[in-house]
């Protein structure tokens, strides 16, 4: 069923998350009580995000219909619908990281400036269906895809809205827009202000353990987009074969780093 056993822990957490997430749609009426669980549950789902970006580039399933499943769950958790990042991100960014003209998720303004973090975040989020969708013109079975659980997505959430609109608001609406913006912020530190044809001096890399325990190894950046398609566990391996071309201004060692970064 799984393409990877290192899968099964990290996805049987989401799937845990989206039954709790459920319960209290359907259980809880008190404001103060959805505000909190809203408020707890920002840092989870933030990781969330980081899980979706390693589906939409590896899909975890052999199965089609249980990926396209999994993406629904997603979906409410991130605000990121099936394939909406295998057209912005892998076929968009990952071919296009390098030329901050027509990168999807480009942190250089046409005045050749680098963008703030606050900037580039609302430019990522707002504008990622309509780029995603452009690209998807290349890729029409793809855009196919995107486009139907895009709109299954908002059916639901619609339906979700109409029946319990005060917990609909708190378990779903607002932790999609916020972990919409939440990924698209935390990119800003991958490659805002490297100005480089080379590959390996294009990506900021995090080594911190932590930092890469809760997002699948995404710390190791120059690596996955040296090979984009290889799946997580095998990054810090491959960081390790490639580790001596990387300039070590490019290396942070914690958490945190990418948040002081990104001020």
């Amino acid at each position: 069923m799984f393409k990877h056993k290192e899968d099964i822990l990290p996805v049987s957490l989401v799937l845990a998350l989206t039954v709790i997430d459920f319960i209290l749609y359907f259980t809880v009426n008190s404001t103060a009580v959805l505000v909190s669980c809203w408020l707890l549950l920002l840092v989870p789902k933030g990781v969330i995000c980081a899980w979706n970006h390693h589906h939409q580039h590896t899909m975890t399933f052999r199965s089609a219909a249980l990926n396209r499943m999994l993406e629904l769950c997603y979906a409410l958790h991130t605000g990121v619908t099936s394939n909406l990042w295998v057209l912005h991100h892998v076929l968009g960014h990952h071919k296009n990281f390098l030329d901050q003209n027509i990168d999807e998720s480009r942190w250089m303004r046409k005045s050749g400036k680098t963008m703030g973090a606050l900037e580039y975040t609302l430019s990522v989020a707002l504008t990622s269906y309509y780029r995603g969708y452009q690209v998807g013109k290349r890729y029409p079975k793809a855009q196919k895809v995107f486009v139907i659980f895009s709109l299954i997505t908002l059916a639901l959430l619609i339906g979700l809205i109409a029946y319990r609109p005060l917990p609909a608001l708190f378990i779903f609406v607002l932790p999609m827009i916020v972990s919409l913006l939440f990924t698209a912020w935390v990119t800003y530190d991958h490659h805002s202000g490297l100005h480089t044809d080379d590959e390996f001096e294009a990506s900021y890399n995090n080594t911190s353990r932590l930092f890469n325990l809760l997002t699948g190894n995404l710390g190791y950046h120059t690596a996955h987009h040296h090979k984009q398609g290889l799946h997580w566990s095998k990054l810090p391996a491959l960081h390790a074969q490639i580790s001596d071309k990387i300039p070590q201004e490019l290396y942070r060692k914690s958490i945190f780093d990418f948040a002081l970064a990104a001020d």
